[in-house]
């Protein structure tokens, strides 16, 4: 995240999860079912307050303070890391999920391929974004860059290509507004 998105999402993690909706966990179930292997260690990469995380059990890593502290209130275990310098051995985790945070990462093509270097052989990357080729994903791109966040948003399409240009064989699993994107690491 760029240093406004991460000063924002300190101040506003006392009431973020009052406003936000809960994590579609059907949503993630089905992009870590894809997974060639058993899935055991989860991590969820910009996972703020660990609203995902809590619904599989992962481990958060998150920039922001603020929401790690508040991950930490729910009890899960938190790293504060960066998406694009990931403290994590190679091959070492499951699945990674992103959700609600990719626009949001600082530059997209390494930070993939960070997860695609952590994650073991037959794991998963599951990502659960905004699409923006969606009426309403366009204008959440809109209000973002009105409150001068520093989004970028991708199609499904996109975000595939994107996913398979980090190593990983993307596969779309739902379309629409919420799209849920994974790719498996050969």
């Amino acid at each position: 995240m760029n240093r406004w998105d991460v000063t924002a999402f300190d101040a506003f993690a006392p009431l973020y999860d009052l406003v936000m909706p809960a994590a579609d966990s059907v949503s993630l179930r089905k992009g870590l079912a894809c997974a060639d292997r058993e899935v055991e260690r989860i991590v969820e990469v910009g996972g703020g307050s660990g609203r995902a995380a809590r619904e599989v059990g992962a481990a958060v890593l998150d920039p922001a303070r603020g929401m790690l502290e508040r991950a930490q209130a729910k009890g899960l275990e938190t790293v504060q890391a960066s998406a694009t310098d990931l403290p994590l051995a190679t091959e070492s985790v499951d699945a990674v999920l992103v959700v609600d945070a990719l626009h949001h990462f600082p530059n997209h093509d390494r930070c993939l391929s960070e997860i695609a270097r952590v994650l073991a052989p037959g794991g998963v990357l599951v990502v659960r974004e905004f699409d923006r080729s969606t009426r309403r994903g366009y204008l959440l791109e809109l209000a973002e860059r009105a409150v001068a966040f520093d989004s970028t948003f991708y199609s499904a399409a996109e975000l595939g290509e994107r996913i398979d240009a980090a190593g990983l064989d993307a596969r779309p699993v739902e379309y629409g507004f919420g799209m849920t994107v994974v790719g498996v690491k050969d």
